[in-house]
């Protein structure tokens, strides 16, 4: 799938990860709770994003990147906690932690420049 920028693209790769590993434990752990978080978390951070593009306003715009933003910080403490539970690898956590982290830097620096803006405009 292709996608116009580096954090639609960041994002739609995480959560097809996320819902991939969320299946597998799933299938291999019977365990629906904490993998239903993580795909739902996950998920949300693009759907987020693909809303920010359609925003009307500066405002709106900036309200669903900070929501993309929390369900990022989300889905990185449903990685941990499966780690901790023994329902992923080391290896598996941290792929996904990575991931994530690149994505939240893109979204803290969309998040800064898009306040900036707000406030320059208000002032």
């Amino acid at each position: 799938m292709e996608r116009d920028n580096v954090v639609q693209k960041k994002s739609f790769d995480f959560a097809v990860k996320a819902i991939k590993l969320s299946y597998k434990i799933q299938k291999q752990h019977k365990e629906f709770d904490l993998s239903r978080q993580l795909i739902r978390s996950s998920s949300s951070i693009g759907a987020n994003i693909e809303e920010s593009m359609g925003g009307q306003s500066d405002k709106d715009f900036l309200h669903k990147v900070s929501i993309s933003y929390k369900e990022a910080r989300e889905s990185e403490y449903w990685l941990k906690l499966m780690h901790e539970v023994d329902l992923i690898s080391h290896n598996e956590k941290d792929e996904l932690l990575n991931n994530v982290k690149e994505i939240l830097r893109l979204l803290g620096a969309i998040k800064r420049t898009m306040q900036k803006k707000i406030k320059t405009s208000q002032d």
